[in-house]
């Protein structure tokens, strides 16, 4: 009568699987995040085992692949980055957690968890400040012209404030300029933006784009 009441859940691949983190991301520049920890739960009666996979296992050590939960609890898996190189940067691997029951081969249940390289934890931090300052200043901006732009009459309505278009004017100033790794330009190699401050601009000009058109 148990398995009978269990037997719905047990459909290949429909188990659901908790793992945290679902990201995984190791800095070149920071030795101590080179070995991150996979936590598997399994808040289910029964036990279950588990197999690690990965689409670029040449570039991890992965302690413990296989092994078995047991009901109720949970296992610590580490993986080891062995392979830090530039090359490497930025690139998106995967890993793929597979669970099944005990006395049983077929698969239960997947879960996928995403990997990636970075060069330095202070650039990625500095990037991440950056753009939480430009979102927040484009807030405040926002909030100030919508409450200063409360018509009392439906007759009159005004345009976007100085500020609104000022900053639209530098975010297309900022995508006019030349990428960094472009040769052949005659502006100054310090007025070269990366992708990322390129697309930063592209974003913060859209939220600008918005707003004029709400006005």
């Amino acid at each position: 009568m148990q398995q009978q009441k269990r037997q719905p859940e047990i459909v290949e691949g429909n188990l659901p699987v908790f793992v945290f983190p679902t990201e995984l991301i190791f800095y070149a520049d920071d030795q101590s995040t080179h070995k991150q920890v996979l936590t598997l739960y399994n808040p289910y009666e029964f036990a279950l085992k588990f197999k690690v996979l990965c689409t670029t296992p040449n570039k991890y050590v992965v302690v413990d692949a296989a092994g078995a939960v047991k009901p109720q609890c949970c296992v610590d898996i580490v993986i080891r980055h062995r392979d830090v190189r530039a090359c490497h940067y930025g690139v998106i691997d995967k890993f793929r957690l597979q669970v099944s029951e005990q006395s049983q081969r077929k698969a239960l249940g997947r879960k996928e968890v995403i990997a990636t390289l970075l060069p330095s934890s202070k650039e990625q931090q500095q990037k991440e400040e950056e753009e939480k300052r430009i979102k927040e200043h484009l807030t405040e901006s926002v909030f100030f012209e919508q409450t200063l732009c409360q018509p009392e009459t439906r007759s009159a309505s005004s345009g976007p404030s100085l500020l609104t278009v000022f900053l639209g004017i530098v975010c297309i100033g900022a995508l006019m300029l030349p990428t960094l790794g472009e040769v052949e330009s005659l502006v100054p190699l310090y007025l070269h933006l990366s992708v990322n401050q390129k697309l930063v601009a592209a974003y913060v000009l859209g939220l600008i784009t918005m707003v004029i058109l709400r006005t």
